[in-house]
């Protein structure tokens, strides 16, 4: 018995180990997802990951100069109109070359009124004068001479005397003949080649305020003009606002300080796997849902194809995604305008594949607003 004793107490300690943990072992309920994820309501769709943006995509405000921001007129959720302040920059500076530039152009200005009215009234007299003066003096130097030719004629004088008044009346006739030859001049005023020149002068003063102007007006960020297919400007709201008065802004490209789209129906920027391409029908029924609300579904309406496939930005998360894939962005455009739905908001888009194409594809059917290049912001 000694031999069976240590085995059956071994059973019998592995069967009682076993019905302990079989009692207090608690059943786990699963419980449900914390949010239900989206369905397909089609049994055969083209999925892929959406991102919401503006009508007129999402338009990045820059700066066209550094400097930094002294005040920011708008704020996030405001509607503004092409042409309104968005924000300014530091321009102490500017003024203060505007003021130089200002007094350059007024004395540049001042040279050229000087020209165009010369001669002066003022300046006519003393001149005249000068001519009635140099005439008399003429007069009396001949004078001297013909006494002068009298007296050597009778041996009164030597004639060294009579050649030195020959030359005085020499001397006199020179000096009227310069007098009545500034006098002349005088009467012509400015001459036509420096008048030339003071009106090139102006001009490049005048050059050089406006350029100093216009630097003065890039300090200030416009909102820029666009119009839409039907013609109509379009109405932007600020969606993001990324500068504050006293930050430095700079001209770096793809410097996101303000961020506008418009007011009209929201895009949803598609993104489909290049494996599905093929599959993929533009003219199909589409419908998106919202991450976090796969109760309300949303009607899609096919807007362009951006004919250009790109590697694969926005990742969802799934443990079976590849960084390294390409995919097609289409555009559609959600049909009901809902302000629940906001930009930036990633949504999951399923697009129908048994659906046949009745409707032309590509940028003709595209809604998209068209922007007008305007000189400024």
């Amino acid at each position: 018995m000694k031999n069976y004793i240590l085995p059956i107490l071994s059973v019998a300690m592995l069967l009682f180990a076993g019905f302990h943990v079989a009692s207090t072992q608690q059943a786990h309920e699963r419980p449900p997802p914390p949010i239900q994820p989206a369905m397909t309501p089609y049994e055969r769709q083209v999925a892929g990951l959406g991102l919401v943006e503006a009508r007129t995509e999402n338009v990045n405000i820059g700066s066209h100069l550094q400097g930094v921001v002294t005040k920011v007129f708008v704020k996030e959720g405001d509607h503004v109109r092409a042409g309104q302040p968005l924000y300014q920059l530091d321009s102490r500076h500017i003024e203060a070359v505007i003021r130089v530039r200002q007094a350059m152009l007024s004395a540049a200005q001042s040279q050229l009124a000087k020209l165009v009215a010369m001669p002066r009234a003022e300046e006519l007299p003393p001149m005249t004068a000068r001519v009635n003066e140099a005439q008399a003096n003429l007069r009396l130097r001949k004078d001297v001479m013909d006494r002068s030719q009298k007296l050597v004629a009778g041996g009164a004088v030597s004639d060294e005397v009579f050649v030195r008044d020959q030359l005085s009346v020499a001397t006199a006739q020179a000096q009227l003949e310069r007098s009545l030859a500034e006098q002349k001049l005088l009467e012509a005023g400015a001459w036509s080649a420096d008048i030339a020149v003071a009106q090139a002068a102006v001009e490049q003063a005048q050059a050089s305020l406006e350029q100093t102007q216009i630097e003065l007006s890039r300090l200030q960020v416009l909102a820029p003009e666009m119009y839409d297919l039907n013609g109509k400007p379009v109405e932007w709201e600020v969606l993001r606002v990324k500068v504050r008065p006293g930050e430095f802004a700079g001209n770096t490209p793809n410097q996101e300080l303000i961020v506008l789209g418009d007011l009209g129906p929201r895009h949803v920027r598609v993104d489909i796997d290049e494996n599905d391409i093929p599959r993929f029908k533009p003219a199909a029924d589409a419908v998106a849902y919202a991450r976090g609300s796969a109760e309300r579904e949303y009607k899609l309406k096919f807007v362009r194809i951006q004919p250009f496939v790109v590697p694969k930005r926005s990742l969802s998360g799934d443990t079976v995604e590849r960084v390294d894939t390409r995919v097609l962005q289409v555009i559609y455009s959600i049909e009901e305008d809902d302000r629940s739905v906001f930009v930036g908001q990633q949504m999951e888009v399923f697009v129908r594949e048994d659906e046949k194409q009745t409707a032309p594809t590509g940028p003709q059917n595209a809604t998209q607003p068209v922007p007008v290049v305007t000189s400024q912001m």
